[in-house]
C-alpha cells in the first residue's frame, strides 16, 4: 500500500477560480428576499438597487435571520425610495425599533431624501457615486454597484473577510490584516457577475466557511485554501486583544399611569440612540470615573420603588447597568413638557430601543 501524498506547500498550491466559487453559487445560493437568484436573471429580472442598499444597511451589525421580517415589513410600507424618501421620520425610526444601531435609520432616510432630491429617485450605479451619499461607506458602495450595477467592486464584509483570510492564510491580526485582505479580495473579483461572486462569497462564509468547524470538505476552493493546507483554517482570522469595556450606570423612571399609560420623552436627534423614545432617566456616568452621580429624581409625584436588580445591555463602547424605578401615577397626571403618555396598547409600536423594551417589562412585570 502507498502511503498519502503529502499535503502540497502553499505555494504549489492551485489558484482559487472565480468560475469555480460561481458555479457552486448556482447550485447552492441561499434564497432570500432582497436577492434576485441566478435562474431569475437568467430569466431578465435584475436586482432592485433600493432593495439591495435597504438590505445592506440592514444586515449590518445584525443577522439575516433578523433582518428578513424587518425588510419585508420596510419593502411592503415603503416600496419605493420616493416612498421612504416621504415617510414621516418618527415612523421610519418606529419601523426600525429592534435593529439596533440607530444611526443608521437616520442615515437611511437621509440618503433616500437625497437620492429623490439630487437624482431624481435614481440611485448613482458606481460605487465611487453611491459612497457620496449618506451613510453609504465603501462596502456598502461596492454592495449596490456590483450586485445592482454589475461593476467590478470589490465586496468585503465579515464573511468575506474570513474566506480571504483563510484562503490566502493571512495571519496578521484583524484590524490591521483589513488592508491585505482587501487587496486579496481584489485579486479575486472577476469582471462578469461581479454581483454573484460577491453575493457567493458572502454565502460561502456564511454557511461553509465558518466561524468554527468550517466544512472544508464542501467548499469549492478547499483545494486552494491555504489556510486549510496548513490546518490553520479555524484559527483565521486573527484577531487583536479587545480593551475592557467600561460600565457606565444610570437610573431609568418608568412611570406608569391608573391607566396603564407610560410616560415616554425622545432622545436628542444626534448621538446614541438618536431619535428614539425612551423612559426618563439620569445620565449614564462611567464607574470609577470621579464624575458625580446625578440624583434620581423622578419627573413625577407617585408612588415610586427600586426594583430589584438592574437592566443591563452591552453597547460597542461600554456596557450599561441600569437602575429601573416604578412609578405608580394617579389617573389624569399630565405629562411634563417635551414628554407624552403612550397608551399601554401603544407602547409596543413606539420607537423604542430594546433596551427601553427590557425596562419598561421589567417594570410592568411582564
Amino acid at each position: 500500500m502507498t502511503s498519502p501524498s503529502p499535503t502540497p506547500p502553499p505555494a504549489a498550491l492551485p489558484p482559487a477560480s472565480a468560475a469555480d466559487l460561481i458555479a457552486w453559487y448556482d447550485r447552492h445560493h441561499r434564497r432570500l428576499p432582497w436577492r434576485v437568484g441566478p435562474a431569475e436573471q437568467a430569466a431578465g429580472r435584475r436586482a432592485d438597487p433600493y432593495r439591495v442598499w435597504l438590505s445592506e444597511v440592514m444586515l449590518q451589525q445584525t443577522t439575516v435571520a433578523a433582518v428578513k421580517a424587518y425588510f419585508e415589513a420596510f419593502t411592503a410600507r415603503w416600496p419605493r425610495v420616493e416612498d421612504l424618501a416621504a415617510a414621516p421620520d418618527e415612523e421610519v425610526m418606529k419601523a426600525w425599533a429592534g435593529l439596533g444601531y440607530y444611526s443608521r435609520a437616520r442615515n437611511l432616510k437621509a440618503c433616500a431624501e437625497r437620492i429623490v432630491a439630487v437624482h431624481g429617485g435614481r440611485f448613482p450605479e458606481t460605487a465611487a457615486e453611491l459612497a457620496d451619499l449618506p451613510g453609504i461607506g465603501p462596502y456598502t458602495a461596492a454592495a449596490i454597484a456590483a450586485i445592482a450595477f454589475d461593476e467590478a467592486a470589490t465586496v468585503v464584509d465579515g464573511n468575506v473577510e474570513r474566506v480571504v483570510a483563510r484562503l490566502f492564510a493571512i495571519e496578521e491580526p484583524m484590524p490591521a490584516a483589513k488592508p491585505a485582505i482587501r487587496k486579496a479580495a481584489a485579486t479575486l473579483t472577476p469582471a462578469t457577475r461581479p454581483g454573484d461572486f460577491a453575493q457567493a462569497t458572502m454565502d460561502l462564509g456564511a454557511t461553509i466557511c465558518t466561524p468554527r468547524k468550517p466544512a472544508c470538505a464542501l467548499c469549492p476552493w478547499a483545494s486552494a485554501c491555504r489556510a486549510r493546507a496548513q490546518g490553520i483554517a479555524e484559527t483565521l482570522p486573527r484577531r487583536a486583544a479587545k480593551a475592557a469595556r467600561p460600565i457606565r450606570t444610570g437610573t431609568c423612571f418608568v412611570a406608569i399611569r391608573a391607566d396603564g399609560s407610560i410616560l415616554l420623552r425622545r432622545r436628542p436627534p444626534k448621538g446614541l440612540l438618536g431619535g428614539m423614545s425612551e423612559p426618563p432617566g439620569t445620565v449614564w456616568r462611567v464607574v470609577g470615573s470621579g464624575a458625580a452621580e446625578d440624583a434620581a429624581t423622578p419627573p413625577l409625584a407617585g408612588r415610586w420603588r427600586r426594583l430589584i436588580g438592574t437592566v443591563a445591555h452591552t453597547f460597542t463602547h461600554f456596557h450599561l447597568e441600569l437602575t429601573v424605578m416604578r412609578g405608580e401615577i394617579a389617573a389624569g397626571v399630565a405629562a411634563p413638557e417635551g414628554h407624552w403618555w403612550s397608551a399601554a396598547s401603544a407602547v409596543d409600536g413606539e420607537a423604542l430601543p430594546s433596551l427601553f423594551r427590557k425596562a419598561i417589562a421589567a417594570a410592568r412585570g411582564d
